[in-house]
This record gives C-alpha cells, structure tokens and sequence, in this order.
C-alpha cells in the first residue's frame, strides 16, 4: 500500500513555506506522493453542485487560494528526491492538450520520473462559461485529449486528427522520462469514470464515497477491461479519504486499492509534522 496526501496546492500550501515544509516532511515519514487539485477560477456565487460533500460547495469558501496543479508540483519536485507528483485532479477538457503534454513532460524530466497526470472532466458549469468550453462537451473533450497528449509524447514527430484538435506532425519536446509517457490517473465518481478509466486510464482515482460506492465502480471497471480484452489489474487505484486510520486502509486494502490519499493534517507547520509523523506510526509503519 502507498500514501500520498491531496489538496497540496490549496490553502496555505499554496505559498512557498507552507508546501516545502508538507513536501519534505511527507518524504520524509514515508508518503510516496503529493497530488495537487485545480481551478482556475471559482465564479462567485456559482449554482453548480459540488459532488463530494452534502453542503454543495467547495470546502474553504470561494476565495480559498488554489495554486496551479502544475507548477507547485515543480516546487515540490526541486526540493523533494523521491516523492512522486500528481495532479489530483488537473481538469483536462478546460486546457488544451499541446500545453498539457508540454508541461507534463517537463515536470516528468524535472522530477526525474515522478509525474502523475491526473485528469478528470469536472463539476463547476460557471468555470466553463468563464473560460469558453462547452461544459456538455467535457467528456469527450477528455477523452480526445487523452489521445493526442498521448501522441504527443510518442518518439517521433505525428499528425492528430480529432472532432476538436487537430494537427500536423509536430515536435513536442522534451519527451517524458517515464515511457512511453507519464502515467494517466482518471479522476472522478461517475460510472462513466469508471468507464473511462479502463478504456483510457493507467489508473483510477474515484472520489470519497461509501465503500459499496467504490466496490460498484471498481465491478465496472472490471467489466469494461472484461469487453475490451484489458487485463484490470494493468490499473492502479487510489482511493481518497479525508483521513484514514489502520482499519479503513485495510478495507480498501482488500478492495485491491494500490494507494490511500489523505488530506494535509494541520495548515499550520507543526501540526502538518507532528500530523504527519502520527500517521506514519499509527498506519504506514503497520502495513
């Protein structure tokens, strides 16, 4: 089982101080990853539902600061040696795929082989519209994406053809370090997720939920490798919590969950440190 810690961009870990001292201490007791999340923008008084608690709306109000997914994640990797680096989630069909197989690849370099791309279609319809993409488009989109960042990265200079992107033969370069690319972790709580990842997905990163909800989309994604021939265990899955202690990471643990993610203990510096050293007694050191 792996461990990594989520919202590493948001809050206080969205300036300098605050993300070295989460990075170098979650490396140091142990957690194998930092996931950061992304919105551009959050419009002000957005009507969207968010999906993942009862309120509706996004925990920390609508002036919370979220950093880029991105470059924290560069941040990270210059002052950390083995952590690995996630978007967790980067919300794809909101950019275009060129830059995104760009900035992946250079993280991936940068870090020395440490870079997760994880996607997911997203919630907020008001971002959308702030941004110009058609929100009902946003699955395909993602899907689309998937494809071309993937084409991007392959050795050798080649045209895309797609319903929304398309392009010559071009280079892209640098190439990731990882081959033949940087790992892609499909995001989200939906079946059609669920889908998605077994048809696209070098892993899957369903969002808080009972673990009936979690056995119910894990059945899907077995089916789906099932029709297409894939082998499900090729797709790793992470699950969220906000907090997790022995006995739920057990439960995911015989759910075939390859890595729990939890949320930063305390904003502040010592509470993050003395959080995080807790958690790697009470549980990384146990399992």
């Amino acid at each position: 089982m792996k461990f990594g810690i989520m919202y590493a961009n948001a809050g206080p870990f969205a300036f300098p101080e605050s993300l070295l001292n989460l990075a170098r201490t979650a490396e140091e007791v142990g957690v194998e990853s930092l996931w950061s999340v992304e919105h551009v923008v959050i419009p002000v008084g957005y009507a969207s539902r968010y999906p993942y608690n009862e309120s509706g709306k996004l925990p920390g109000g609508e002036d919370i600061p979220i950093a880029d997914p991105v470059l924290p994640l560069a941040y990270a990797a210059a002052v950390t040696r083995t952590l690995r680096l996630g978007t967790g989630i980067m919300i794809l069909p909101q950019r275009h795929p060129i830059y995104v197989a760009k900035e992946m690849a250079t993280l991936d370099v940068l870090s020395n082989g440490r870079a997760m791309l994880g996607v997911g279609i997203g919630w907020l319809e008001e971002e959308f519209q702030s941004i110009g993409v058609p929100f009902k488009q946003r699955a395909a989109r993602t899907e689309e994406s998937i494809r071309a960042i993937r084409s991007l990265w392959k050795p050798e200079p080649q045209p895309f053809a797609g319903k929304y992107y398309a392009w010559g033969p071009v280079q892209s370069q640098p190439k990731p370090m990882q081959q033949p690319g940087v790992p892609i972790v499909i995001g989200g709580h939906s079946e059609g997720a669920a889908r998605r990842a077994a048809r696209f997905g070098d892993g899957f990163f369903p969002a808080r939920g009972p673990l009936d909800r979690l056995r119910t989309l894990l059945a899907i994604v077995r089916d789906e490798c099932a029709a297409l021939g894939r082998d499900p265990a090729t797709i790793e899955v992470t699950a969220a919590e906000t907090t997790a202690d022995l006995d739920a990471v057990r439960r995911y643990q015989d759910l075939g969950v390859s890595r729990v993610v939890v949320a930063p203990p305390a904003f502040d510096p010592d509470g993050v440190r003395t959080g995080l050293h807790e958690f790697a007694n009470k549980v990384i050191a146990r399992i």
